[in-house]
């Protein structure tokens, strides 16, 4: 199942998940401010190195980085997963 790891704050985390719903993509949603240290530490590590970017998707093991919202790209990218 695709993983979804979001901040309640962030505006692309909120548009990300009205698309997966919009589009009948079942999803888990992980808050990042409630996940274990090694949690945050992959997400991290996901995106650079740096600190963690939301929306951080994860499918099979395959990662998307955190992005800004594009509804084209984002669809382009579940699709790299392996979903839709």
């Amino acid at each position: 199942m695709l993983k979804v790891y979001v901040a309640k704050w962030c505006p692309h985390c909120t548009k990300t998940v009205e698309y997966l719903k919009t589009n009948n993509i079942e999803f888990e949603y992980f808050e990042m401010e409630k996940q274990s240290e090694k949690t945050v530490q992959k997400i991290i590590e996901v995106n650079g190195g740096d600190d963690w970017v939301v929306p951080t998707l994860e499918f099979n093991g395959k990662w998307r980085k955190g992005k800004i919202y594009n509804e084209k790209e984002l669809g382009s990218d579940l699709q790299k997963l392996g979903l839709k």
